[in-house]
């Protein structure tokens, strides 16, 4: 017999199992262990009364037998600044090892098409890590063609690598301003020598010497 498989909005009691698989994913995926570190079971709780408020997003599970074994985010976003259209971006998707192959991922994929068809939003959108190359074999067998590289970072460190990257040439570029200053003021104090090159000083000639000149 097949495993019933049902999708859902988290509920306040399923914060313990949620904590297990936010410390799975970041287990698998590494760059989310390097950012944020495992919530507690009462942020949990927190963030999932706060998801069921929110009518732009949505926190579902996914059970297998009556066993949760998977989670998604899902939120409702413009797809561009310039664009009216607005997209269901699906973030987050994990599925428990004991849970794999049996249809749970794509349970979660079809809630998330489902709520977008009902929004009205014409596209979807799913964040995979780039490592996790199972799942994003199974998002292409869905139609999901890569569009971007989504890369994380703490404000602190990108904040300490721009001033990094930056100050030398900012440095650089004031250093060649005060020369430029200081050449225009030293040929603005000094008068032009008595032997030149007319190439050099173009039309420029001394005054004729008075003809009275040494008399």
């Amino acid at each position: 017999m097949a495993p019933a498989i049902e999708v859902r909005d988290a509920r306040p009691d399923d914060a313990d199992a949620l904590v297990t698989l936010w410390r799975e994913m970041a287990l698998g995926t590494g760059h989310q262990a390097r950012l944020l570190a495992a919530p507690s079971v009462e942020s949990v709780r927190s963030s999932v009364n706060r998801h069921a408020e929110d009518p732009a997003s949505r926190l579902v599970v996914g059970e297998i037998d009556g066993v949760l074994g998977a989670m998604a985010y899902l939120r409702q976003t413009p797809i561009s600044p310039l664009h009216d259209e607005v997209t269901v971006t699906v973030e987050y998707l994990h599925v428990t090892d004991h849970a794999r192959r049996h249809g749970l991922g794509k349970a979660l994929i079809a809630e998330a098409a489902a709520w977008a068809e009902h929004e009205s939003c014409p596209h979807l959108a799913v964040v995979a890590p780039p490592i996790a190359r199972e799942a994003n074999r199974f998002l292409a067998r869905l139609g999901l063609g890569q569009a971007g590289v989504l890369r994380f970072a703490s404000t602190h460190t990108v904040r300490r690598r721009l001033a990094a990257e930056h100050a030398p040439n900012l440095l650089a570029l004031l250093s060649s301003r005060r020369s430029v200053m200081a050449r225009r003021a030293q040929l603005a104090r000094s008068p032009l020598p008595e032997e030149h090159d007319d190439a050099q000083y173009g039309d420029v000639r001394l005054p004729a010497e008075p003809e009275s000149a040494g008399t």
